[in-house]
């Protein structure tokens, strides 16, 4: 049974609705506009909201969404045709009043669709009840009920009928090729009649004569003549004879001469050579701009120029604005050769390999049936589509404002608290420090909690930071006040009660914010990961960053993945703290290769807070989503 199914247009307007189970549809459908039409994320037309699964499709042509809900426990084998049906029938009724475009008629307009999609609805249902679901076969319709058991029964030295004809077969092709004579065995007994005579030939002369027949047909193969013989000319004792190969080696010493010809002494021009460039190099072996127009396009407009000439400019020159003029609506035919070449673009420049395809199917679904502008390619079509699904995906859906967020927290006489997670080696603790010197240079006082009590050294290294980032920022410049100042109690300890003493330090200090450094744990690591979801229930820090290499691909949305999983599973608390943020390490040692961060975004449509890109304390930056997407389109 459906919840309801709703059709509306991508301006917000409503224009039919039915309503089954469910009192309302207005939540799921606003998580399916927020979470996936305006985030650039329908790639699988499928989304799934607390317990509900709505199924979607997008009309490109008129600009509308059909939407049907159901329990997420269902299987409801009929909901694509449904919405296929529902999806022809509207478009074909309401064209006039759709085509107007106009948010003035599309209200005025009445859509008086419950009977059809009533039937629709009717009919699909008996359409999947019709489909039985498949039996198992039974023994007395399978072959082998049907063979007598005498056939099945083999006794000791018999070989099978099946292998008898194997062997029969394999024996008569190897002696048509190069094996004595046939036996009687092998050939049935005929008695044909010669063709010249019509005198009866005998099996040995029949057989002969055959094989005769098939090596002139065959003589190249057969021909024994071309095999080597010995030479009868007399060898020369002590010396041996060098060999000439028939493919190899050069008798002719003059063919191996590849200096340049010469007239009179001076040598002569030669031609220019063609030299085959790799394709996507230019000079010095940088790279090109992107081309997305395939090969065999280029061959055929190169092989079109050539009966061009003897035609005439004219009609090429109309052929051409024929091709660029006019309304077109795109097919998944039209771009497929486009989205593959995008795909593989996108997969080169470090785009985890399923995230490539998602956001391909994703602007697939965009642009199906949609009309091209004038003087518009396919190409230019499907790469400004692309870009603006990457810029959208980019920019966040919850903005993070620590600036703010912590002038808010000094209101109520609280620290604001940030925890760093991630896996090992990614450079948590650096990144701290960048932001310690960033908050500093705002005017907060920092107090960082030293939770990485279990690898060696990760206290010393706090603190010497803590000792740099005290010296940059005294406190006589600051009133007599202490900036900067580190929380440890050593290795060995609890990692979830180091934080809650810090917190409370900073609490009776006046610190404005906390910084809580955990140890680096790999995803797969459950005892760590339990730890970790325990520090996080238990202090509730205001902003959870998870600290991310850019020089992962496919690994960053496996990494993103089970740490929320494991933060969801290991938690105690009733709705569990996720991943707020996501800090970009190591962004200056990857060129043009900024897949990594859509990877990151695309999977948990949490923001990039700040990006690191060299090894001083003001190597910070914030995210510009259309400079990495231009680095990510270049070629």
């Amino acid at each position: 049974m459906l919840d309801f199914f709703t059709i509306f247009s991508k301006g917000g307007l409503v224009l039919w609705c039915f309503q089954g189970v469910s009192d309302s549809c207005t939540g799921p459908v606003n998580a399916l506009i927020r979470s996936v039409l305006l985030q650039e994320r329908g790639g699988n037309n499928s989304f799934t909201h607390e317990a509900l699964t709505l199924k979607y499709k997008l009309d490109n042509q008129f600009e509308l969404v059909f939407v049907v809900g159901f329990q997420k426990i269902l299987t409801l084998t009929y909901v694509d045709k449904l919405i296929d049906d529902v999806h022809r029938l509207f478009r074909d009724k309401y064209r006039t009043e759709i085509q107007q475009q106009s948010a003035l008629s599309l209200l005025n307009g009445t859509f008086d669709f419950q009977n059809d999609f009533l039937r629709l609805l009717r009919e699909a249902e008996e359409s999947s009840k019709i489909r039985a679901p498949t039996t198992m076969k039974k023994f007395e319709d399978s072959e082998k009920a049907k063979k007598p058991v005498r056939s099945m029964i083999e006794t000791r030295g018999e070989k099978p009928k099946e292998k008898a004809k194997n062997n029969k077969k394999k024996g008569a092709k190897k002696e048509g090729f190069d094996g004595p004579l046939a036996t009687s065995k092998a050939v049935p007994a005929e008695k044909p009649v010669g063709p010249e005579n019509g005198v009866e030939l005998s099996k040995e002369e029949l057989i002969r004569r055959k094989r005769e027949e098939f090596i002139q047909k065959h003589g190249k193969g057969m021909d024994k003549s071309g095999k080597s013989t010995k030479s009868d000319a007399p060898k020369e004792k002590g010396r041996k004879a060098p060999r000439v190969w028939a493919l190899g080696g050069c008798a002719n010493k003059e063919a191996l001469d590849y200096s340049p010809p010469t007239a009179n002494g001076a040598p002569e021009a030669a031609p220019p050579e063609d030299i085959n460039l790799i394709r996507g190099t230019g000079p010095g072996g940088q790279l090109q701009d992107l081309d997305c127009s395939s090969s065999d396009d280029e061959g055929a407009v190169q092989n079109s120029t050539k009966p061009s000439a003897t035609k005439g400019t004219l009609g090429g020159m109309f052929g051409m604005l024929k091709g660029l003029v006019g309304s077109k609506s795109l097919s998944r035919e039209d771009m497929e050769s486009v989205l593959d070449k995008m795909r593989d673009h996108l997969i080169a420049k470090n785009v985890a390999a399923d995230i490539a395809v998602q956001l391909c199917e994703s602007v697939a679904n965009k642009l199906e049936g949609k009309v091209m502008g004038t003087f518009s390619t396919v190409t230019s079509t499907v790469k400004q589509a692309l870009q603006e699904s990457l810029v959208q995906i980019l920019q966040p859906q919850r903005r993070v404002d620590m600036l703010r967020d912590i002038m808010d927290a000094q209101r109520h006489q609280r620290p604001y608290v940030v925890t760093f997670c991630g896996v090992n080696g990614v450079g948590k603790s650096t990144n701290l420090a960048k932001i310690s010197f960033w908050l500093l240079e705002n005017g907060f006082s920092v107090l960082i909690a030293a939770c990485d009590t279990f690898r060696a050294g990760a206290v010393e290294q706090l603190r010497t930071h803590t000792r740099r980032l005290s010296a940059l920022h005294p406190p006589e410049n600051h009133g007599g006040r202490t900036m900067v100042q580190l929380f440890e109690k050593g290795y060995g300890k609890d990692a979830a009660g180091i934080a809650m003493e810090a917190i409370a330090f900073a609490r009776n200090q006046g610190c404005d914010v906390v910084l809580v450094d955990t140890a680096g744990r790999m995803q797969d690591n459950a005892p760590l990961m339990t730890a970790l979801a325990k520090l996080i229930t238990v202090n509730t820090p205001d902003l959870v960053l998870f600290v991310g290499e850019a020089l992962v691909g496919n690994e960053a949305v496996d990494q993103l993945v089970k740490f929320n999983r494991a933060l969801a599973d290991h938690s105690m608390a009733q709705t569990p703290r996720l991943i707020d943020g996501i800090v970009l390490t190591k962004f200056d040692t990857i060129d043009d290769k900024v897949g990594a961060a859509i990877s990151m975004t695309y999977i948990t449509s949490k923001p990039i807070v700040f990006v690191g890109t060299g090894q001083t304390y003001c190597d910070l930056r914030s995210l510009n989503a259309k400079a990495v997407v231009a680095a990510l389109m270049k070629a």
